[in-house]
Order: C-alpha cells, then structure tokens, then sequence
C-alpha cells in the first residue's frame, strides 16, 4: 500500500499540530516518524489511520482519497504503547477478535480463524501461549500478542504508536528485531512512531524527522544521521558536540576550534561534532580530560577544553590508555550551520 499526505494541516485550538506536511510513503516500506514530543508524529499517525482528520490537505492511499474515511474503511492495523488487549480472553481470542466480530459473508469460518491464529502465533514465537490470558504474559509477550491481533485483519497498513515504550531496554531491543522480522515476512507497509533515535535507526527503511509539526528531514538512516540537513535534526539524531561560535570567509571558529565551513554565510554559527569525528592529533586543540570508561569496544572520554566548554568523545578500547591529563585532539569532520 503506498500513501501520499498532502500539505496536510491540522490544528487544535490555536496550536499547529501539523503544518503542511508532504510525505510519501512506499508500498512495503517501513518507515519511522522520529522527534521530540510535541513535533507532530502521532498526530501525523492518527491522521493516517483515520482517528483524526486534517483541516486541510489531502490523505491517499494507493491513489484514492481516504481523507475523511473511516479508520475501519481504511482497513489499518494499529498497535499501542499499553497493548490494549482484552483481559477476560484468552491470547487466541484477543488475536482473532478482528475476525470475530465481522458479520456475513466478511467473517471467515471458524477453522480459517484458528489457522490465521495458530499462524500468527508462529509467526511471533507465541506457540503453545494461546489458551493463556494477557495477565499470565510478560510485557513483551502482550505486546507481540497486541501486534499479531493488528496483523490477524490483514490491514492494508500497520501502524505503531511508540510500540515498546513501556517495555525495560532488553526487551525493547528484542522486540525491535522482531519486529524487523515480521515486518520482512509480512511485507505491509508499516509505519511506527518513536522518540527513540536509536529505535529509528536500527529498524527502518526511511526515518521522517519532525520537529514543531513539520518535516525537517527525510532519508535512510545513514543519511539523517550523517548527512542531518538543519542544525536540529543534527543535534537530534545522534550524538554530538555543539560549539557556538562564528564563520568568517569560509572557516568556522570557536576558542581553540577551527574548521571548513564552506557554503556558511559569514556571521554567527554552530558547528556539531560527532564523538567519533575526534581524533587525536599533536596540531589540535588542547582538552583535558575528566573520565575516561569503557563500553565494550568503545571507550567513551569526557573532556574540558581550555575554555571551559565540556566535550564526548568516542574513541576504540585500544585507545583508552593515551587518553590521560592533558591530549591534543582534532575534528575530522564538522556540521556547520548559520545561526
């Protein structure tokens, strides 16, 4: 199922949810809608589904205008933070409601029912779990048991409403490739709403950033992370280092810091450095440094410019050793923009 959002515009009272946002999403795609609360993502969400409706512009799926139809016309699965599943069925229940509830010759038969359920089951690694309730199940456990009830109508489009919010960091990164997995086997467009730049990165095909109820940014992972196309989607995704400062004939400057900057008007900037883009280096600027730990293969340094400004680096375990009192150290790359 492709979708087309259309300078869509939505407000409540006075506040912009959504500002003419254009955003077209491929048949098949899995595609995040990252950004702080309040951006827009899951008001843009639930005007997708058909739970709201924009005071102007236009929703299409495959071509046709869903604007103003129903949730139900749209035929979309939708998966929640609290799962939401019903606590006096069973797991197999909750899972073939959607199918339950459909009436004549729509509601399949009994034993295509269970067949869809056992499959569903499979598919999410829940065998043998189906005569069990919600409350004899673990937080990931329901929340698979909430994603198999939304892919049990075959919805013409998933969506996912930050998903693993409420679930501890092991289990969200479980269930991150899980989901990856079914999406895979699936193959239905699925579009899922996140805070979580991590989450972004690793799970899908296309991250759309939103900040104030516009898109700021859209690309694959690799390019809003390493190629951020405003000074906000730069210090959102990722890690990084700002340094306030100014650009005089293409070269940027703050304190002991400097760098290309070409294509910056001259005048007041910001530059962002990456952990990782600090390298050490005997004709860089002086740091001293405060910690250095190790996370497995990385060791993470912080440090003190001269000038009091505090900095992250990235560096490899190896290196953990030569980053002791006083180190030069050096930018490889740099993202500059005007202020």
């Amino acid at each position: 199922m492709t979708i087309s959002i259309r300078s869509v515009e939505k407000k409540f009272g006075r506040y912009p949810a959504l500002n003419k946002v254009d955003l077209e999403i491929a048949d098949g795609e899995l595609l995040a809608l990252l950004g702080p609360s309040g951006s827009g993502k899951t008001t843009l969400l639930r005007t997708i589904a058909g739970l709201e409706f924009p005071d102007e512009g236009q929703v299409l799926f495959h071509g046709e205008d869903v604007t103003y139809a129903s949730a139900a016309a749209r035929r979309v699965g939708f998966v929640f933070q609290q799962y939401a599943l019903f606590k006096h069925m069973t797991v197999a229940k909750n899972i073939a409601f959607g199918l339950d509830v459909r009436k004549g010759k729509d509601k399949p038969s009994k034993i295509e029912i269970a067949k869809r359920v056992e499959d569903l089951l499979k598919l999410v690694e829940l065998e043998g779990l189906g005569q069990r309730y919600p409350s004899q199940l673990s937080g990931g456990q329901r929340q698979r048991v909430a994603l198999s009830r939304a892919l049990a109508v075959q919805p013409s489009v998933l969506l996912l409403d930050e998903p693993f919010g409420a679930l501890d960091a092991t289990v969200r990164k479980s269930l991150r490739r899980e989901l990856r997995r079914v999406h895979d086997a699936t193959g239905v467009t699925t579009i899922f709403v996140t805070h979580d730049q991590e989450e972004a990165l690793e799970l899908a095909d296309r991250v759309a950033i939103l900040n104030r109820g516009s898109i700021e940014q859209i690309g694959t992972p690799d390019q809003v992370h390493d190629q951020p196309a405003s000074a906000f989607v730069c210090g959102f995704v990722g890690e990084a280092n700002s340094f306030a400062g100014e650009v005089s004939s293409g070269r940027f400057s703050a304190g002991a810091l400097a760098l290309p900057a070409s294509g910056v008007p001259d005048g007041a900037a910001t530059a962002y450095v990456r952990p990782h883009d600090f390298v050490l280096d005997d004709a860089g600027f002086e740091v001293r440094v405060d910690r250095a730990h190790i996370q497995g293969a990385l060791t993470t340094v912080n440090a003190t410019t001269l000038d009091g400004r505090r900095i992250e680096i990235s560096a490899s375990r190896a290196e953990a050793a030569r980053f002791q009192g006083a180190v030069r150290v050096a930018a490889r790359k740099a993202h500059v923009y005007a202020a």
